[in-house]
């Protein structure tokens, strides 16, 4: 189908959300937006467990994902920028800026590669972030189609998909991706009000830029 930049968190979805790409007939060049030292490690440690256990399975699926899911993960820190974030005239809109800032720097990720997509494990209304209107207002921030194979399916539908694909127990764990988010979150997103809130910390694109000088890469 062509090339995208797989979004994977510490979560259950996003590494179903891979396969299910891959089985697609879609190239993913993997990236995760790491939160140290707000958070510790066990995300992206759960991130390059996925990665590896689905690029390490036997048989024609395993041959497909080595085929398909590029060696190098980048990695990308994002918890100094986010924490601007926390202030009281933008942090009802904390989730929606993270994504937004998600996008964007994936985006500049999928111009590197060739890529003419974003893929995410993204599921309507499972949180704040992912409610009809939020979801277009963190597209938007891209600039390239998003993906997002589960976004019609249950919750237990992704689950049985992990246990068949052996990534649950690797996903287990708490996530803390919240750490810096608001009590209560916006979710109903005013793009005007999210690009003036974006724009007086200087803009989505030089928050981008800030936040891949600092990009490593990790082997798969």
């Amino acid at each position: 189908m062509g090339r995208s930049v797989g979004l994977v968190s510490g979560g259950l979805d996003s590494p179903v959300a891979v396969a299910r790409a891959v089985r697609a007939g879609w190239i993913v060049h993997p990236i995760h937006f790491s939160m140290e030292p707000v958070t510790g490690p066990e995300a992206e440690g759960k991130v390059v467990d996925c990665l590896r256990h689905l690029r390490g399975m036997q048989g024609a699926i395993g041959e497909s994902m080595r085929a398909s899911i590029t060696p190098d993960l980048h990695v990308v820190p994002v918890s100094s920028i986010m924490s601007r974030f926390t202030e009281s005239w933008c942090h009802s809109e904390y989730f929606i800026h993270l994504k937004r800032l998600f996008n964007a720097i994936a985006s500049r990720y999928a111009d590197e590669v060739g890529a003419t997509a974003l893929l995410t494990g993204e599921n309507l209304g499972q949180v704040s972030s992912q409610t009809l209107g939020n979801l277009g207002a963190v597209e938007g921030a891209g600039g390239l189609p998003v993906l997002r194979p589960l976004l019609g399916l249950d919750k237990s539908s992704i689950v049985d998909m992990a246990r068949a694909l052996g990534t649950f127990d690797l996903s287990t764990g708490p996530e803390v991706c919240d750490a810096l988010g608001p009590k209560h979150p916006t979710t109903v997103a005013n793009l005007e009000w999210l690009e003036k809130s974006e724009g007086r910390l200087g803009g989505l694109e030089a928050l981008s830029d800030e936040a891949l000088r600092e990009r490593r890469v990790v082997s798969l």
